[in-house]
């Protein structure tokens, strides 16, 4: 592999660790191939690690560990309109049973789902590995590009600007 293509690489999975971190929350679709939308589900995004996987806590005998057993295909959303920043991330995802993963991604807050602590015997982890992703980012704040879309209208300029690409990971 070139240098190109591993910094290229890199950079894909620092800008998903940026948006994820930034925005934490996402909408978890599960059963793509037989839900209209019905399996999807907010859920905090616990870390995205150095391989680009997406972490998440859950419990071991919920319905979404139940829908990623019968089909891992599954697509995040997450979105901080705030701050105009957006990420689409679509994935296999897996349960994770492992003690030595789950102490290690453990976080104080996690205690909220799981009253008995890290030792909880409920707790699983999803780990999402990304087949691919978009983002969509806007430079500025909410009101400063409120001012921008009234200046764009009025001098027919588009004085809004961003980025946004593809996430290679």
């Amino acid at each position: 592999m070139s240098d190109t293509k591993n910094k290229y690489l890199i950079e894909g999975i620092d800008k998903l660790k940026e948006l994820v971190d930034a925005i934490n929350i996402c909408l978890f679709c599960t059963s793509l191939k037989t839900h209209d939308g019905a399996t999807t589900r907010p859920m905090s995004a616990i870390k995205v690690c150095d391989q680009g996987n997406v972490w998440f806590f859950n419990q071991k005998d919920s319905d979404k560990n139940k829908e990623i057993q019968n089909d891992p295909k599954v697509q995040l959303f997450f979105a901080h309109p705030g701050k105009g920043s957006y990420v689409v991330v679509n994935g296999d995802a897996s349960i994770i049973t492992d003690r030595t993963k789950i102490e290690e991604l453990w976080t104080p807050a996690a205690e909220i789902w799981f009253d008995k602590g890290v030792d909880d015997p409920n707790i699983s982890l999803i780990k999402v590995t990304p087949s691919s992703a978009y983002f969509w980012d806007t430079d500025g704040n909410r009101m400063i590009n409120l001012i921008k879309m009234a200046a764009s209208y009025v001098t027919g300029t588009n004085l809004v600007s961003g980025t946004e690409g593809e996430i290679i990971v």
